[in-house]
């Protein structure tokens, strides 16, 4: 189900003033579904394609079949119907089960279509709260087992320096500045600060991610952008070790930079693409881990060195707010996708418990005799409780502050006063008839 209304509302042969949401019928053959799917996105979803021109025969008649298996907008104001389409959602298109990520996605793209059909008064408003429906939860957190260790990450760059020297210095950037593979496609000569020895200094300004020529305004399929979640203009500075600094300067040295300054040129002078050092990952990886670790996840992608950048700094330094905002994230982003991957909170945690369950089985039976304020054998007593109702008792150093001259508890307050039982006044008279 997509809609397909306002997608292209000057699309030869549509009907003026109808606007649909297509469906499918239930009858529509399978092999026909790439077509339709290529048509949507190739022509209908595409303004650049659009503008180029008519579509061909095939895509028209696509597109005319849609017209006719439509439905109105304004049916959308049904819930039953948009529960169909939510549910329409969560399958691929050989009618599997699609990824978690794919749907949260996907319904987000359809929330803002009907937003946008409120906003032409299509809609009277958005009508997906109609309907109870929760997309799956998607999995944030890194898995421990993608994250490899410092030695493993060397060992891979190591061959990388073998295989491919000119991008050595790019995966580096990944690992030792857990850079993302945009942010550092886009790093210039100009973002770096590199002394003659010690640490240097990153200055991100840019990042270059890929979104294909048809949806791209530059006629490739890079279009360079701001930082990821940041404003327009915004820099991150990354402090980088020394290992780095060295890596860099390297590079520097033997293979300069592009003409624009850009560091990691592809291999004809344009952007690096994601096939060209994913492949140079790929092999490196093989060729410098055992063939059981291969074949495990550990460090599949490129980007997870910046995983295992991140897991690193957490666990070395227990400092959230300083790696947040090195990585470009936000503390609460960093803590829910790293949550398994730092160990040493996990191990102090895990300790403790210990500790107590091995304290707790050297008490002897008959210790173990619970009352009203816990057993007789732990650490913390519970406060004495006072001699007097009248008597104050001291509260904690946070409680609530004593009442001020203007309170009315103040103002009716008596005076407090001691009671003196007969017993205690024929005491105290008998040592003084004693001494007279």
């Amino acid at each position: 189900m997509a809609a397909a209304g306002a997608a292209f509302p000057r699309q030869p042969g549509r009907r003026a003033g109808h606007d649909h949401l297509a469906a499918d019928p239930g009858n529509q053959p399978q092999a026909a579904r790439p077509v339709l799917r290529a048509a949507l996105y190739g022509y209908a979803f595409n303004p650049q394609r659009r503008r180029s021109g008519a579509p061909d025969p095939g895509t028209a008649s696509a597109l005319a079949w849609l017209e006719r298996a439509s439905l109105p907008v304004g049916q959308l104001s049904d819930p039953r119907v948009i529960r169909a389409a939510l549910d329409g959602l969560c399958a691929r298109l050989d009618g599997s089960a699609a990824a978690a990520n794919t749907i949260g996605g996907q319904r987000a793209v359809f929330h803002g279509a009907l937003g946008y059909a409120v906003e032409l008064g299509l809609l009277p408003a958005n009508p997906l709260g109609l309907v109870h429906w929760h997309a799956p939860r998607a999995a944030v957190a890194v898995s421990p087992a993608a994250v490899a260790s410092p030695a493993q990450v060397r060992a891979i760059l190591d061959q990388v320096t073998c295989e491919r020297p000119e991008l050595a210095a790019f995966f580096g950037c990944l690992y030792y500045a857990a850079l993302r593979p945009e942010e550092a496609v886009a790093l210039r000569s100009d973002d770096l600060i590199l002394p003659a020895r010690g640490r240097g200094t990153i200055i991100l300004t840019a990042a270059c991610p890929r979104t294909g020529t048809a949806w791209a305004n530059t006629g490739t399929p890079y279009e360079p952008r701001g930082l990821k979640h940041r404003a327009d203009g915004a820099i991150r500075v990354v402090p980088i070790p020394p290992v780095l600094a060295r890596m860099l300067r390297r590079h520097l040295r033997q293979f300069g930079a592009a003409a624009d300054g850009r560091l990691f040129p592809g291999t004809r002078g344009g952007m690096l693409s994601e096939s060209v050092y994913g492949r140079a990952w790929h092999a490196a990886r093989h060729a410098a881990l055992s063939p059981a670790l291969a074949a495990t996840p550990l460090a599949r992608r490129p980007y997870d060195l910046r995983h295992a950048a991140l897991s690193l700094w957490l666990n070395a330094t227990g400092e959230p707010a300083e790696v947040a905002a090195r990585a470009g994230n936000s503390a609460r982003v960093l803590y829910e996708v790293y949550l398994h991957c730092t160990d040493r909170q996990e191990d102090t945690v895990s300790q403790q418990i210990e500790d107590a369950l091995d304290t707790d089985a050297t008490v002897t039976p008959s210790s173990r005799c619970g009352k009203a304020s816990g057993y007789t054998n732990r650490r913390r007593h519970p406060r004495p409780c006072p001699l007097s109702v009248r008597e104050p008792v001291p509260g904690p150093a946070h409680g609530p502050r004593p009442p001020g001259p203007n309170s009315p508890q103040h103002r009716t307050q008596a005076p407090a006063t001691t009671s003196v039982s007969a017993a205690q006044k024929a005491s105290e008279a008998v040592p003084a008839k004693a001494g007279q």
